[in-house]
């Protein structure tokens, strides 16, 4: 018996000792590859240590976790910025259990020459002090095009709506070699890092465009106007190159909001971009996600594709390289990140879009009960009361919920805290804020939002409301497909089924156009294999994987 005795308590020295090697393993590697800002990455490390003090044998966590220490997030993103001044950039990656789609090599390489023309370019620059001379003249620059040419991209709008139109200009600068300037009104300047290195993406003051924040259908260089009013033709870029410049103008505002017109839209149309590539001067309104429209522009088509061979995954990675939040956003991060999520087996995030005079609707709840619980990402409950074992605390779920109301998660909260869990799972429930309505170009609900918009993302899985821009922008930077909550027929019925999983993590176009460039009424998802109507938004059109 003796001997037995002495066995059994080697052998648990010996499960000790493999732990406490592994858990140094793991915190040495973060040490190595954390840079000075390690302490972030310690909130998993003592939440692995946890589960080993619980006795769990979920190795799978360490491992995978193990994986996720590529902070640049395979090449997206260039080392060696100032880390001090964006802490979220290399940081980041250390706090999503999922890594993500790996981006092409030809992609990485469009993005560094696009950060050279950006610096090359850019505010602070000859180049760019010449040109804005240009465009004060009045006049279209000298042809030949010019080496540096400009995109001015309008921000304006909720911030998912902001979100997806500066990736969508960005993508669209890329496309056509152009620095892409962003508005700094509506807070784009104090939500984000600046993504480009030693250079700046923020419209810098003095732009001699004055009042051009408010552009719309009826400013006469709108370029749809131009087309009507033959101001711009299609062949301004051919013949005789002093007589094509002579036709251009200083600058074109493209309109590609929700009241764009036929004429606007003939933007996606080969011969528009031949035209607007001569002009050196470009400024952009969209409410919407147009990078499913630049699919259909053929002289893009194999750019593109050497891009992007995973098409469902251009807003995943171009989300994750230019939206970093700022150090006081990511302190908002990272401290709810720590005390409320980073304890949890499984993080399970909820939005729910309601509108700010819209009532608290028992019929939107028990369709998010029926979703969660139907498709296996929560637990349902037991009538009656009932202990918790010990042994089943190691089993937890963490819910972030994301909405102007706290009835939901009040709802919620109290379910699971007054009901046993029929699996035996212990379910927290969380709100980080509720502002009751949106409160566009407020600088604190921006803050907030863009927090609660990347906690939602750093979730294993989602749940989104149709339609909402917020949960677009939380699906692509998580890198999963979500179960989308579609809007009934009838409000006072909850829809049968409840929700359904998402064909794509791309956020959807919603206000597409709805003529081919030879202005006939046209379809593209009947004709494009991976373009598709939205599930949401049926006249909507989003990009989906080549197995969908």
């Amino acid at each position: 018996m003796e001997a037995k005795k002495i066995e059994e308590l080697t052998d648990a020295k010996r499960g000790s000792w493999a732990v406490s090697a592994v858990l140094a393993a793991v915190v040495m590697t973060v040490l190595i590859l954390g840079g000075r800002n390690v302490g972030a990455p310690l909130v998993w490390v003592q939440t692995a240590a946890a589960s080993f003090r619980q006795g769990s044998n979920d190795l799978p966590f360490l491992q995978s976790r193990k994986g996720h220490l590529d902070r640049l997030y395979g090449g997206l993103l260039v080392d060696g910025l100032d880390e001090e001044s964006c802490h979220s950039r290399y940081q980041s990656a250390m706090y999503r259990r999922n890594p993500g789609r790996r981006p092409s090599p030809y992609l990485i390489s469009k993005l560094r020459r696009h950060e050279a023309l950006q610096r090359r370019c850019g505010p602070g620059t000859a180049a760019y002090s010449d040109a804005l001379e240009q465009l004060k003249s009045g006049r279209s620059a000298a042809s030949p095009p010019a080496e540096c040419k400009y995109l001015v991209s309008i921000s304006y709008q909720g911030l998912g709506n902001r979100i997806l139109a500066a990736a969508s200009a960005f993508l669209y600068a890329v496309l056509t070699n152009r620095v892409l300037l962003i508005d700094p009104s509506n807070d784009m300047d104090a939500l984000f890092c600046e993504p480009f290195p030693n250079t700046t993406w923020l419209l810098p003051p003095g732009f001699p465009l004055t009042g051009y924040t408010n552009f719309s259908v009826d400013t006469a260089e709108r370029y749809g106007n131009m087309v009507r009013n033959k101001v711009l033709r299609a062949d301004a870029g051919d013949g005789d190159v002093p007589a094509a410049a002579a036709r251009l103008p200083a600058f074109a505002y493209v309109h590609l909001n929700h009241d764009a017109t036929v004429e606007d839209n003939t933007f996606f149309c080969g011969d528009a971009q031949s035209v607007l590539r001569r002009v050196q001067w470009l400024v952009m309104r969209t409410d919407s996600y147009i990078v499913p429209g630049l699919f259909l522009v053929p002289a893009f088509q194999d750019e593109l594709d050497a891009m992007f061979p995973e098409r469902d995954a251009v807003f995943h990675h171009l989300g994750r390289y230019l939206f970093h939040p700022n150090n006081h956003v990511w302190g908002l991060v990272t401290r709810y990140y720590g005390t409320y999520l980073a304890a949890a087996r499984q993080r399970v995030g909820i939005q729910v879009r309601v509108f700010g005079g819209v009532p608290d609707s028992p019929e939107l709840l028990e369709q998010i009960t029926s979703c969660t619980q139907r498709e296996g990402l929560l637990p349902g409950v037991l009538a009656a009361v009932e202990p918790i074992s010990p042994a089943s605390r190691a089993r937890s779920k963490a819910v972030l919920v994301t909405s102007l109301k706290s009835w939901y998660y009040e709802k919620m909260k109290g379910m699971y805290w007054e009901h046993a869990t029929a699996t035996g799972e212990v379910v927290s429930v969380h709100q980080p804020s509720h502002e009751e309505y949106q409160q566009s170009g407020a600088r604190s609900h921006d803050h907030r939002a863009w927090a609660e918009i990347y906690l939602l993302s750093l979730t294993d899985v989602l749940v989104t409301t149709g339609r909402s821009t917020f949960g677009y922008v939380a699906q692509g930077l998580a890198g999963v497909k979500p179960w989308v909550m579609y809007k009934p027929d009838n409000d006072s019925a909850v829809p049968e089924p409840p929700c359904g999983r998402d064909v794509s993590m791309e956020p959807c176009f919603h206000m597409p156009p709805g003529h081919d460039c030879r202005m006939q009424w046209a379809d593209p998802s009947k004709d494009v294999p991976y373009i598709q109507h939205c599930g949401d938004a049926i006249w909507g059109l989003k990009l989906v994987g080549r197995n969908v």
